[in-house]
């Protein structure tokens, strides 16, 4: 069995009966509307992320779920797809797991007004069954991916990212929307508890390790959907590069430099960028700190009894870390 398929088997029911929730959570009046949201559904990934919803709640509510859980993670859904669309407009990108993304097919202006019908259905959704707590939570992880992708682009343009500052990046861009996943799953089932807490700390360790391993696959020869080296071109600072760029001689560290900022769109450049790298440390301390973000992650599960949610919440874990793409 696909390890995915695994991690979902405990919430097999519910997954299933929140997808049906979910489509009528996007729909609307107007014909073109449903079929571009419809274009999106059929279009879906793992969905990792009601994934986490459902396992955070049953595992801290011995089993239970609630109509909020349900809620919950259609607004994460909702949002997170949103996110996706209007990136896809930002970065100009015209695939989206291997389909046409929707501003390819439909043009900018219509994706930019999607994203944002996604988004209003999402804060509706909440706001329409007093779910403010559970608001409060995603309005959080929208203002932080903000800010995360903004503080991004500021210093992409100056190269001066400390190791301190890329955490504080990933955090704010990808850690912070697996934080809200279960901290929203665990808020649905026993609001105002500790466990909304911990389970928001959990998340965010899980996706510092996401994106470390997003990170890594740019030095790797796997085909991933994400070509080699694609960060570099982007001029992106992630840990292997800043591990070695904070190592490096006063030499090496303007050969990279200057690399990165003027001969970023050179193939043979870029390669040998990688290969320096590689050579001195950046992957393994890259992975060392994934390691160390698992190993956390792991630690906050142990105060809660066995159960078949609990080993698909580990096993997603280890799912962040050992994935090929």
């Amino acid at each position: 069995m696909k390890i995915v398929e695994q991690i979902k088997q405990p919430i097999a029911y519910e997954m299933d009966l929140f997808e049906q929730k979910f489509l009528l959570s996007m729909a609307s009046k107007v014909a073109l509307l449903n079929r571009i949201t419809t274009y999106i559904v059929n279009r879906k990934g793992k969905q990792m992320r009601p994934m986490f919803v459902f396992l955070v709640a049953k595992m801290v509510s011995n089993g239970e779920v609630s109509e909020r859980t349900y809620r919950g993670a259609s607004v994460i859904e909702l949002i997170h797809t949103a996110t996706l669309v209007h990136d896809d407009v930002v970065d100009d990108s015209n695939r989206r797991r291997g389909f046409f993304s929707v501003n390819a097919l439909w043009k900018n202006k219509i994706a930019v007004l999607i994203g944002d019908y996604l988004l209003s259905k999402g804060l509706l959704l909440s706001i329409d069954n007093n779910d403010f707590d559970l608001l409060k939570i995603i309005s959080i992880a929208v203002r932080e991916m903000s800010e995360g992708e903004l503080l991004q682009i500021e210093k992409a343009r100056k190269l001066d990212i400390t190791e301190a500052i890329y955490y504080e990046i990933i955090r704010q861009k990808t850690a912070t929307l697996i934080a809200a996943c279960c901290s929203l799953g665990a808020a649905s089932v026993k609001p105002e508890s500790d466990h909304v807490e911990t389970m928001r700390k959990f998340g965010e360790l899980i996706g510092m390790a996401f994106q470390i391993k997003d990170d890594l696959f740019d030095y790797g020869d796997a085909q991933i959907g994400k070509p080699t080296g694609i960060d570099i071109k982007e001029q992106k600072m992630t840990l292997p590069l800043i591990y070695v760029l904070n190592q490096a001689s006063e030499k090496d560290k303007n050969w990279l430099i200057n690399s990165i900022k003027n001969h970023n769109k050179d193939s043979k450049r870029v390669k040998e960028v990688i290969a320096f790298v590689k050579d001195n440390g950046g992957l393994d301390y890259a992975i060392n700190k994934m390691n160390l973000f698992q190993e956390e992650a792991l630690k906050l599960l142990e105060v809660y009894p066995e159960s078949d949610y609990k080993k698909s919440l580990e096993l997603m874990v280890n799912y962040v870390i050992d994935r090929k793409k």
